[in-house]
């Protein structure tokens, strides 16, 4: 089931998820299907169940190919539960990112380059793994929404934020409407 998104602004983007413990129940399991649902809907590369207004520390991402991203591989599909990441390089790179809980902004957010990550499948199984490049910012910006942090909150230069449209105006995310 699609699930109504939360827009920057809305207080409860801005609380820390509490860790989830009952993974086995039918409404952790309804929670993860609801979040691939929503995530596919919208279009996105990520979802954290605070942006649907659920408590939790859950996160989804991954895709094959996303129009929203047309120049970044692909990422594995997951759902984590209880997620945890650790820096493995001091290298920071900056990228450009969205989110959906602020439809039609981009903003260029240093990210940590090299990271390990990991927490339980929606199975149960615990999942580790590592990731560079535009994988390992997704997680990242994800894991931020279940501490309460938006991407703006991570930016250090606010002249590289701004409307799709104006940031990008002859690029096909402007003409898909993409955010």
């Amino acid at each position: 089931m699609i699930r109504d998104l939360l827009k920057m602004g809305d207080a409860r983007l801005l609380r820390i998820a509490q860790p989830v413990t009952d993974l086995g129940s039918s409404a952790t399991q309804q929670l993860i299907g609801d979040m691939f649902d929503t995530m596919a809907g919208a279009g996105g590369v990520g979802l954290a169940a605070p942006q649907i207004g659920v408590d939790q520390r859950v996160i989804v991402f991954g895709f094959d190919h996303s129009p929203r991203y047309p120049d970044e591989p692909g990422v594995p599909m997951i759902a984590l539960v209880n997620p945890w990441v650790e820096f493995l390089s001091d290298e920071v790179e900056d990228g450009w990112e969205g989110c959906l809980s602020i439809p039609g902004l981009r903003g260029q957010v240093p990210r940590a380059s090299h990271i390990r990550y990991g927490g339980l499948g929606a199975d149960g199984a615990i999942v580790e793994r590592e990731a560079r490049g535009f994988h390992a910012r997704i997680v990242q910006h994800e894991v931020d929404h279940l501490n309460g942090v938006l991407y703006p909150q991570r930016m250090v230069d606010m002249t590289k934020f701004g409307f799709i449209e104006a940031l990008f105006p002859d690029s096909d995310l402007t003409r898909s409407g993409a955010s």
